[in-house]
């Protein structure tokens, strides 16, 4: 056989490894780029708030009674109308109470005509008594004589006040009578809005035992929202604060007004006959008032309203999403300066020994001035992952301000425009297939 050169074997030794070279190269399985959920830095408006539930009332309802029987002869209103006060809303029958002004009337003549009577009766006993007395004088008349013209006189002047004592009872009879003939003109006591009529027209009304409702005036140019404040919140709720709310019908026009009044007490209080009766298990609400306008009258009588109570709000300012702030470096308050690492995030540190330098993260320097707003509780010290344009995670310490559970103002430490981190989506994508690997929690499975 032919004998091969060394060269030639060189040769193709060469060859052979750069084929599986290329080989391993073109097929060797890719590292994947881990994959994360994330959200801009964005700019808006962040608020604090409690919220609620309330119900629309008018400002003032007055129900328009009868103070009189009978029966309602004319309706002059109809419902929605708009009313001014003292205007007629109705007419009761008034032939008894007329007939009632007119007896009284007649009574006071005809005791006025029994003075007229008494008074003539009086002139004539006070003339005999005076000519007695002078006769007693000369000895012309007996004491007994005497005696009798001045009791006459006396039962004169006696029957005198009282007739005018009946003519005085009489004369108040008479006032009654016509307050009376007054009452069945049913007026509005004020301006205002016929919301509800109660009793039509033909309907007998008996004001004998209570004072029946005819019509119910409300004023609705303003509103008054009455709001339940569960007892975990109403400690932080106080009047002057900033409210909004909206109604079902619509919900995207929002109404402002200003905290009126916290009720110092629950509706139940009203109903209740022992203050020992109400049990811990129960849920205590307070009524928190307030007034809104209602120029154009949409706003209606017991319509629900959807309330929030501001208690802090922050305009045009750096925001992220609450998820973005890692769970395990909460805010910590700064103690020192210079004391800006948390403390378990300085025992993390030293347990994993030295980080890499891409991997640390990047710490803030303060100003005495957010020193301050940490230690007046109104900013924290967090941390959060920044998507970096290699599409690696990069630590990133934050200081943080107002945060509602939903968004959390970004005082430093970002700009807007930077992706922050929610979560790895390779995590949330794989965490079936790396429990079905593991074989659950009792270890692998074995065949």
């Amino acid at each position: 056989m032919p004998k091969i050169k060394p060269t030639k074997l060189a040769l193709a030794a060469l060859a052979i490894v750069a084929l599986i070279a290329a080989a391993w190269f073109f097929l060797k399985p890719k590292q994947e780029q881990p994959q994360y959920i994330t959200a801009a830095v964005s700019r808006g408006d962040i608020e604090n708030s409690v919220l609620a539930t309330g119900v629309l009332e008018a400002t003032k309802m007055v129900s328009v009674g009868a103070q009189v029987s009978g029966q309602v002869r004319k309706m002059y209103v109809e419902l929605g109308d708009q009313v001014k006060q003292g205007q007629l809303i109705a007419q009761i029958d008034s032939v008894r109470q007329e007939n009632e002004l007119k007896t009284a009337e007649a009574s006071i003549k005809n005791q006025q005509a029994q003075l007229a009577v008494r008074q003539a009766n009086l002139a004539k006993v006070e003339a005999e008594y005076r000519r007695q007395q002078a006769m007693y004088d000369q000895d012309a008349t007996s004491r007994a004589e005497l005696e009798a013209a001045l009791a006459s006189y006396k039962t004169a002047q006696a029957d005198i006040a009282a007739i005018n004592a009946q003519i005085e009872q009489s004369r108040l009879t008479l006032a009654t009578t016509r307050e009376d003939l007054g009452y069945t003109r049913i007026v509005a006591p004020m301006d205002g809005t016929v919301v509800a009529i109660v009793t039509e027209e033909g309907q007998t009304v008996n004001a004998n035992q209570s004072a029946p409702t005819i019509v119910k005036l409300a004023k609705l140019n303003t509103m008054t929202v009455k709001s339940e404040i569960s007892e975990a919140d109403v400690m932080k709720v106080e009047e002057g604060q900033r409210v909004y709310f909206t109604t079902l019908g619509n919900s995207e026009k929002k109404h402002y007004a200003t905290l009126r009044q916290v009720e110092p007490a629950p509706n139940s209080i009203n109903t209740e006959t022992n203050n020992s009766s109400s049990t811990s298990s129960s849920a205590v609400y307070y009524n928190a008032l307030f007034d809104v306008p209602n120029e154009d009258g949409k706003l209606r009588i017991d319509m629900t309203a959807q309330v929030s109570i501001v208690l802090d709000e922050a305009k045009n300012v750096l925001m992220i999403p609450a998820a973005a702030i890692q769970a395990s470096n909460r805010p910590q308050r700064s103690r020192a300066p210079g004391a800006d690492q948390a403390p378990a995030e300085r025992g993390a540190s030293e347990a994993r020994g030295q980080r890499p330098a891409g991997d640390r993260p990047a710490r803030l320097t303060l100003t005495e001035q957010e020193r301050a707003l940490i230690d007046q509780g109104k900013a924290a010290l967090a941390m959060v992952r920044v998507l970096q344009a290699d599409g690696s995670a990069k630590p990133q310490q934050v200081l943080t301000g107002l945060n509602n559970r939903v968004s959390v103002e970004i005082i430093k430490g970002l700009k807007e425009g930077d992706q922050v981190i929610i979560a790895d989506g390779s995590d949330t994508s794989n965490d079936g297939a790396k429990r079905s690997n593991r074989g659950g929690p009792s270890g692998p499975m074995r065949m």
